[in-house]
């Protein structure tokens, strides 16, 4: 017999074989960039800049390098287990076999959401739909593929080619949407009152232009926290309007610390009207320190 037939070894896998490993991955890598589309109109789109410039885009040269690695990471951390754990299913079990690689998958996604909450504090009501939703188009369409004798090469390219159409229809759609940032405007009255932010700083803004201070961050110093001096103690402030610095057009806070400590500190207004922000971005503007602060 001859040693070139399907299944003998040296033998050629027909065309038809389906090879679910490189699909998956395949699939997983033309998703990686609508997920992260979705992401940034949820999260992100309409949203404040915090005045960061935009030398940070050109990092989106490198998404196409990226973007196998992360379908490679996705297929083996989810689509791969999801599989083996279907398989695994009793033999009278109802119910088509994509439909249990699905609950699979959505199963491994939540439990790679509850990790995050236990290691890293994750919200879970945020992470929970992206982990877990992150694999039903996957699954779904490799299901739907099986017996299609496509080669590896073609499954990438009309992968990568279906993901390119619809990120840029989605892409404009969504930029469209989200429209421009509006930050909000606030009078002084209602810029009074305490003002927290992270590493135990804050900021007390009282009547009169008398301002409390704790490990808050201002310019013109060098310490264990960064190219800013952690200012306590007190000081003056005077709220402003945008366009009296050079360096923005927003409504801000210029806070000055007093007892020699750090210099005057622009704080801008941001955040919306209900959940108003002061933040100041210091070093370099497309990867500095932002710090934050919101209404106690």
């Amino acid at each position: 017999m001859e040693r070139g037939r399907a299944g003998r070894p040296g033998g050629r896998r027909p065309a038809g074989t389906d090879d679910a490993g490189n699909r998956a991955i395949a699939l997983c890598a033309g998703q990686a960039p609508l997920v992260w589309l979705a992401w940034w109109f949820t999260m992100e789109a309409g949203g404040d800049d915090y005045g960061y410039g935009g030398g940070g885009y050109l990092g989106i040269c490198c998404v196409p390098l990226l973007v196998p690695f992360a379908g490679l990471l996705h297929a083996a951390v989810q689509i791969a287990p999801a599989a083996f754990l279907a398989r695994l299913r009793p033999g009278g079990a109802p119910g088509p076999g994509w439909a249990w690689h699905l609950a699979a998958s959505v199963l491994i996604g939540a439990g790679w959401s509850v990790l995050g909450r236990v290691l890293w504090g994750w919200p879970a009501g945020d992470t929970l739909p992206w982990f877990a939703g992150a694999g039903v188009l996957p699954v779904l369409v490799l299901h739907a593929l099986r017996g299609r004798p496509w080669s590896a090469g073609g499954v990438w390219l009309r992968s990568a080619g279906a993901g390119l159409v619809l990120f840029v229809v989605l892409g404009v759609t969504a930029a469209s949407l989200a429209g421009d940032y509006e930050p909000p405007r606030l009078s002084a009255a209602q810029l009074t009152g305490n003002w927290l932010g992270a590493h135990g700083s804050s900021l007390r803004l009282s009547p009169g232009g008398r301002a409390e201070l704790t490990r808050l961050p201002a310019h013109g110093g060098v310490d264990e926290e960064g190219d800013f001096a952690l200012c306590d103690g007190t000081g003056t402030w005077t709220c402003e309007q945008g366009g009296d610095f050079p360096d923005t057009d927003r409504d801000g806070v210029l806070v000055r610390p007093g007892g020699g400590c750090g210099q005057e500190t622009y704080w801008t207004v941001g955040g919306t009207e209900q959940d108003p922000e002061l933040f100041v971005l210091f070093g370099d503007p497309d990867a500095g320190d932002l710090r934050i602060l919101t209404r106690d």
